[in-house]
């Protein structure tokens, strides 16, 4: 089913898989400050889902970084500090949301748009995009969480190269390092990743992502047991049990 969404951000949920698409095709799905309104109010509508996608709406940008049209209006420290910490803060969301998010790499990732795919735990490129941390460019730097995020992803030495001199890498050669985790042909991204993410879409994925993100050995175990005792593990140990016996 779908949700009433704002008019550049598509919201959908559907049997535990929610999809947010950033769909401002007049700037290259850049990020402007209502957007930021819009996403954090995106983020609240799929609390509760197995696996999040965010997207972007056409096949040439993911997300083309701030949208610099309207950031041109900050003129002041304090004014850049209080965007920065708005969208970082809302990375971090994506971040430690509680179950697996998927960024689905449409198009480009460049700048703010690289920031915001390595928020995400996973990254599915079609193979005709380009990511870059390249804000050197604009002589500024990553500041929505995307540097430290990219060092813990590639190491400190690849990401101060990566970040430093705003390299532009293709899909496949983001691959290579651990930037992206699959590159898929154009023609199928939209069916693989919406395959990929219906796999992730289950509770126990979930909890995976919960220690694998550093939960302590009782927690781990804690979580286990509730899996173990839940009516989906019984459900399917049956369906293995059934299947075994019809060989």
């Amino acid at each position: 089913m779908g949700y009433e969404s704002p008019d550049e951000l598509d919201v959908q949920l559907d049997d535990g898989l929610a999809v947010i698409t950033i769909d401002r095709p007049q700037a290259r799905n850049a990020i402007a400050p209502e957007t930021m309104d819009q996403l954090d109010r995106a983020l609240d509508k799929v609390a509760g889902a197995q696996a999040l996608v965010i997207t972007g709406g056409g096949d040439r940008a993911f997300v083309s970084g701030g949208d610099l049209k309207q950031l041109a209006a900050l003129r002041t420290e304090p004014e850049a500090a209080a965007m920065a910490w708005r969208m970082r803060t809302l990375c971090d969301r994506i971040a430690a949301f509680p179950a697996p998010v998927i960024a689905a790499l449409n198009g480009h990732a460049l700048g703010g748009g690289a920031e915001v795919a390595v928020a995400a735990d996973i990254r599915i490129a079609a193979a005709d995009v380009k990511i870059a941390f390249n804000q050197v460019s604009l002589a500024i730097m990553p500041a929505w969480g995307g540097a430290e995020r990219l060092a813990k992803l590639v190491g400190y030495s690849e990401a101060l190269l990566l970040a430093g001199t705003g390299t532009v890498l293709d899909a496949s050669a983001a691959e290579r390092i651990g930037l992206v985790n699959r590159v898929v042909p154009r023609e199928s991204f939209d069916a693989e990743w919406r395959a990929l993410a219906r796999s992730l879409a289950n509770p126990s994925a979930g909890e995976i992502k919960r220690v694998l993100g550093g939960a302590s050995a009782d927690e781990a175990v804690a979580a286990f047991a509730r899996l173990w005792v839940s009516d989906e593990h019984w459900a399917a140990a049956d369906r293995l049990q059934q299947r075994r016996t019809q060989r």
